[in-house]
């Protein structure tokens, strides 16, 4: 679509160059926005964790109003070069006339803020922690998921993740 767009306009000035419909994307930081829902435990933890691995955890409610709508913060401190979202059981849910079978899911926030960093950052650079037997978003089936595990695990599994992504992540530091 996005050729015949361009055979189509290429000779008016006046439409922009569509060819690259990715956002801007902050590749060289260690800025790590640490997208979360009511769990503050499990949102300290993995906070603490990229602050010994030497990376800088965004955590919105923690950055200055200065008077701004709650998207137009999001905004500015979306400026990172990875996101980590953390799924975990604060809601519950059901289709509708299946009250019987409400689910653990993530709250509705933390699903619109991961597309929101799917769309900027690319899947690679975009890491899902999940807690419990929370519902995930069907239009991101596919996608391995890290565990939340008791024993810890998934701090390896996020520095690989992290180091795949180009960042200098000492795992003896951050273990």
């Amino acid at each position: 679509m996005v050729e015949e767009i361009k055979e189509y306009w290429e000779e008016d000035d006046k439409y922009p160059d569509i060819s690259n419909t990715k956002l801007r994307v902050s590749r060289n930081t260690d800025r790590i926005f640490v997208v979360h829902g009511h769990d503050e435990s499990v949102r300290e933890t993995v906070a603490r964790f990229l602050e010994k691995s030497e990376l800088t955890p965004i955590i919105l409610h923690e950055q200055p109003n200065q008077g701004r709508t709650l998207i137009e913060k999001f905004e500015e401190y979306a400026d990172v070069g990875f996101a980590v979202v953390l799924l975990t059981p604060d809601d519950l849910g059901a289709l509708v006339g299946n009250a019987d079978e409400l689910k653990p899911r993530a709250r509705q926030n933390v699903i619109l803020e991961l597309g929101f960093f799917l769309g900027k950052l690319g899947r690679e650079r975009v890491c899902a922690l999940v807690k419990g037997d929370v519902e995930t978003p069907s239009d991101y089936d596919g996608v391995v998921y890290i565990s939340l595990d008791d024993a810890e695990g998934w701090k390896m599994r996020l520095v690989k993740e992290l180091k795949t992504a180009g960042f200098d992540v000492d795992a003896n530091l951050a273990l």
